[in-house]
């Protein structure tokens, strides 16, 4: 609800705050007071153009500042807190407008945009005047008011989670066709991959013998001719160490005869003997077989480079590389099921479609019914308001959509149903029934939104609704069912009513009264919630003109206790 406005420099406004009920507002004063300008104002703040004649005469700027309270508002709430704009359970909106046209908007205090102002503000007020557009007459609220007036919350529920279910089981249907149409340039793919892989296999388990492998083929010549020369000097020189061990050996053993503690001596030497003969042999053996096979070396190198080239595509080892073989084979049996994927799913999409369109044609059956009814409910409340030959109905159509867009019986569904809804209204016998936005007369549009607002009491999209002289062309008793109706509505929503008729501001919660005075050389106006004393004032003089006699106050009275009845 709005908890205070704050006006600044703006048309005959100097400055004003004005604190509000949470229930009926009355806003009284003089014709050309002013009172219509806090409509005005409320307006700019809420999004609408800020021109540079609403600033205020030898001013550089008009100024307009909004308090919400949003306690009782959770939606509104989560909103701001999807805006990332902080907030204590209050928003605060202020607009600024330049004599050059140029306007600001604030949101608790942080600089905004115009169009992050409105998307904040939507919802929070519903401006009813004559020559306003109401939100109330958007077709786009019209199946959201019906729903509400029938009740329809649990079936909603049910169209909006089969509607969901639909949308994603079509987005799995779509993904699979989609699929489908590079299906086989996909399982060719994975195909080579694994076989690329399948390839190195032998290359990939055996890398480390085959990189020495390589190393041996580079460098057989001097392989070769280094164990040749030592199996050489090892054994067949004349002068070859094992020769000269052999000569050692014998001497020591020879002596060992005449000492016996050389006898291990003499068996060390004759054991490195034995292992230098057979080290030697191995050398001239290896020198031997030892050939260049520069052949077997392209082959051994080109196994090598692929296995490297492969793993710079699919992994930097055994583990990596064998485990991107399991995913595309994982992946090439899934394609290779696709028939049986895509029966799934068309199977899955089809349930989804029959169960949505079975709700949606509940609903639809129930709107109907509903339709009726609420038709009904807001021409009778339309009768009690004066405009008896007025006559509403409540008319439904299927949603339009395109090819593309999910459809139930050539409707288009969505988490609503099928069904879009329009309230129409003649306000005269034999006239054809017109949207409400297209009445030409500005009462009859006042009162056509007082009698849906009270028949959807509680259920419109607003916390705050503002009715600005909805009493035009009205008196007497009209005006008291008028009061009343509105009175009626305050129980739900806050509202904010300027009147000239005492019949309704007999209702009023709290009571302001605008008066314009001329201070020096400068007119101004300003605003002031009444005592119950000037309360009966007020009321006592919009009865009696100029002159407040004391019959005008006893019939102000008499309006009093009426409506406190």
């Amino acid at each position: 609800m709005l908890t205070c406005l704050r006006v600044r420099s703006f048309a005959i406004i100097e400055a004003l705050e004005v604190e509000l009920d949470a229930g009926l507002n009355i806003v009284t004063g003089e014709t050309g007071a002013g009172k219509s300008i806090l409509v005005d104002a409320l307006q700019l703040v809420l999004g609408a153009r800020g021109r540079p004649e609403v600033v205020r005469t030898d001013a550089e700027t008009a100024e307009v500042e909004a308090l919400f309270d949003l306690s009782e508002q959770p939606e509104a709430l989560a909103m701001l807190q999807s805006q990332g704009i902080d907030t204590d359970g209050e928003l605060l909106v202020r607009r600024v407008v330049s004599t050059t046209g140029r306007t600001r908007a604030y949101i608790n205090g942080r600089l905004a945009t115009l169009a992050q102002l409105k998307e904040v503000t939507k919802g929070l007020a519903d401006i009813s005047s004559q020559h306003e557009y109401h939100s109330l007459a958007d077709a786009r609220h019209h199946l959201s008011y019906l729903d509400a007036f029938a009740e329809h919350g649990a079936l909603l529920g049910q169209a909006a989670r089969a509607h969901a279910i639909l949308v994603d089981a079509a987005a799995r249907l779509e993904e699979v066709v989609t699929e489908e149409r590079g299906r086989v340039d996909r399982e060719d793919l994975l195909r080579f991959q694994m076989n690329e892989i399948d390839a190195v296999r032998d290359a990939l388990e055996n890398e480390e013998d085959l990189s020495l492998e390589r190393e041996r083929l580079r460098h057989a010549e001097k392989l070769g001719s280094a164990a040749g020369e030592a199996e050489a000097q090892l054994y067949a020189d004349d002068d070859s160490i094992c020769g000269s061990l052999a000569r050692i050996a014998h001497s020591v053993e020879q002596a060992s005869g005449y000492d016996p503690s050389l006898e291990p001596t003499a068996g060390q030497l004759r054991e490195a003997l034995v292992q230098l003969e057979e080290a030697a042999s191995d050398l001239g053996r290896y020198a031997r077989d030892l050939s260049y096979e520069p052949e077997r070396l392209a082959i051994v190198e080109d196994q090598l480079d692929r296995l490297s080239r492969i793993k710079k595509k699919y992994g930097a080892d055994v583990t990596e590389l064998l485990a991107f073989r399991d995913q595309a084979a994982n992946e090439l049996d899934s394609l290779e099921r696709y028939e049986e994927r895509l029966d799934r799913c068309q199977r899955q999409y089809d349930d989804a479609l029959e169960e949505a369109r079975r709700v949606a044609l509940q609903l639809r059956d129930k709107r109907k019914s509903a339709a009726a009814k609420l038709s009904k409910a807001i021409s009778k409340e339309l009768q009690s308001l004066g405009m008896g030959e007025a006559k509403v109905t409540v008319e439904l159509a299927a949603l339009e959509g395109g090819p593309r867009e999910l459809q139930v019986d050539g409707a288009r569904l969505s988490a609503t149903g099928i069904d879009r809804a329009e309230l129409l209204i003649a306000p005269n016998r034999g006239e054809d029934a017109k949207p409400l936005r297209k009445i030409a007369s500005g009462g009859e549009l006042s009162r056509a939104m007082l009698a849906i607002k009270r028949v959807l009491a509680g259920l419109g999209p607003a916390s705050l609704y503002v009715f600005d002289e909805v009493d035009a062309g009205v008196g007497g008793a009209i005006a008291e069912v008028i009061g009343r109706k509105i009175h009626e509505v305050a129980k739900h929503s806050q509202v904010l009513c300027i009147t000239h008729l005492p019949q309704i501001s007999a209702y009023a919660d709290a009571h302001y009264r605008v008066h314009k005075e001329v201070v020096g050389e400068r007119t101004k106006s300003d605003i002031r919630l009444l005592s119950d004393k000037e309360r009966l004032e007020e009321i006592a003089r919009m009865l009696g003109g100029v002159t407040v006699t004391d019959q005008a106050r006893a019939a102000a009275q008499e309006l009093l206790r009426g409506a406190e009845a």
